[in-house]
């Protein structure tokens, strides 16, 4: 397994040296969190918690690491302090595949200053990555509705570790399974593939590869019947294999075709037609070829027959929005509230060593809103509640007691420097994201201009934050 201590940037470490020589080692809390959901999405899916566990309980600097700093000019006491190295501070986050929205911190991390500024690079190097891809194949579900995805971007990921942990996001996003083998070997998780072009072509007929590939996997047998003429060879030839197996009393566990080029709509709907006139009614149709959102969307427009969608490229990439955002911000410093101030608005962070909350309708348990409150706030359900835009504060909203119910959303990770979070299997993340994205209202789903989740802040959380933008010269 690879050392990816180092994997981190210079800055990094040339801050850290300069908190050990000035012995800086008051706590510091950083919330990573991010200001837009991609691709205009109405919510974002939190992944690679468990990646980011497995970092930091692997951080190791190892002599060759250390001299590699010494030659880039850091000095004796730090790389002696480095050696050493544990973590040793608090880390609270929501859960794995969890429904999250801009500006709410996912990780929040509390410890010596040094080690917090350690961590940012590989925490946002791991969150950035799975939360796009995993927010991408939710939308991606979305647009298949009751139909399954199958994740098929290894080939054109941006590298291995890309095309891995893609997967692994993918899956819990709502994919069903991946055609990666080493992903679904090491996360659990269902894999699925049929055959290529070249394997059809190997061959003096397309009957011929059929039957070939029918006899080495009766029990799985897709067949790719655009090679040469989809409607007048491939599903004939298809409908063919499939009843030499009916004649030899094999039931498969799954059969049917896959389409990967052409009109894909047109397509699926003449072959619907020819499998079932044939008595292949429980034949299955799977599509590839570039498919995204918008495109299943359009087909699902179209009436299309297509079963199961195995969707690429645009997803392994999100190749419509190539980047989450996300950011570690410092809200707090022994013990006082900071603040980043930006003539950019959405650049403002919020300050102070904060909790999030969800509240759901105590009858239907959809969201209502999310709210930041300061660490010391509580809240009682007996109570009414009332929530406030932080922009528009004159838009509010008040909630009868007992008529919600509020969810603390931080799991406590790392105690002490001590993990005490029991790490769920993807096939659990995946269900409990389901189960999230049943949270929202349908409106909060739209690919297209969605209603936007309001995130509040507690009242003290606004005051707090309006006052350290005062001291600080902003009008608020």
């Amino acid at each position: 397994m690879r050392n990816n201590t180092l994997l981190t940037d210079l800055y990094q470490l040339t801050m850290a040296q300069g908190y050990f020589e000035k012995e800086k080692c008051e706590e510091a809390v950083f919330d990573l969190f991010y200001r837009r959901n991609p691709c205009g999405h109405g919510y974002s899916i939190f992944a690679g918690l468990n990646q980011v566990i497995e970092f930091i309980e692997n951080i190791n600097y190892s002599e060759e690491d250390l001299e590699y700093l010494a030659e880039q000019g850091f000095n004796k006491g730090f790389l002696d302090y480095l050696r050493d190295f544990e973590f040793e501070g608090d880390i609270t986050a929501v859960p794995e595949g969890s429904v999250v929205f801009p500006h709410e911190p996912l990780i929040k991390v509390k410890a010596p200053v040094l080690q917090a500024q350690l961590l940012e690079t590989s925490l946002l190097n791991i969150v950035n990555h799975q939360s796009l891809i995993a927010t991408k194949a939710a939308r991606i579900a979305t647009a298949a509705k009751d139909r399954s995805v199958l994740e098929f971007g290894l080939r054109r990921s941006h590298g291995p570790d890309a095309g891995y942990y893609g997967a692994r996001a993918a899956v819990i996003g709502g994919c069903e399974g991946t055609s990666n083998v080493l992903a679904g070997k090491d996360f659990g998780v269902k894999i699925s593939g049929t055959h290529a072009h070249s394997w059809v072509m190997t061959f003096d007929t397309e009957l011929e590869a059929f039957r070939t590939y029918a006899r080495n996997f009766p029990n799985s047998c897709i067949l790719l019947v655009d090679t040469y003429d989809t409607l007048e060879s491939g599903v004939p030839n298809a409908i063919k294999v499939f009843e030499e197996l009916q004649e030899k009393g094999i039931d498969p566990d799954l059969y049917g075709i896959r389409l990967d080029s052409g009109d894909l709509a047109y397509l699926s709907k003449e072959a619907r037609k020819m499998l079932d006139e044939a008595g292949f009614e429980d034949a299955v149709i799977a599509a590839s070829s570039s498919l995204d959102e918008e495109i299943i969307t359009s087909l699902d427009m179209q009436d299309d027959e297509i079963d199961v969608f195995g969707v690429g490229t645009k997803l392994i990439t999100s190749s419509s929005c190539p980047a989450f955002g996300a950011v570690y911000k410092l809200s707090s410093y022994a013990g006082r509230p900071k603040i980043k101030i930006s003539d950019n608005v959405e650049k403002i962070t919020n300050p102070g060593d904060k909790n999030l909350l969800r509240i759901y309708e105590n009858k239907d348990r959809k969201i209502i809103a999310d709210m930041m409150t300061l660490q010391e706030e509580s809240f009682s359900e007996k109570e009414e509640l009332e929530l406030f835009d932080p922009r528009d504060t004159w838009k509010t909203t008040s909630l009868a007691s007992e008529s919600y119910k509020i969810r603390r959303m931080h799991e406590q990770i790392y105690s002490r420097g001590e993990m005490v979070y029991d790490l769920p299997e993807v096939k659990e993340i995946k269900e409990y994201c389901q189960s999230e994205k049943e949270t929202l209202w349908e409106e909060y789903k739209r690919l297209i201009n969605p209603h936007i989740m309001k995130v509040n802040l507690s009242h003290n959380l606004y005051n707090l934050k309006q006052k350290l933008l005062q001291k600080n010269g902003v009008k608020a």
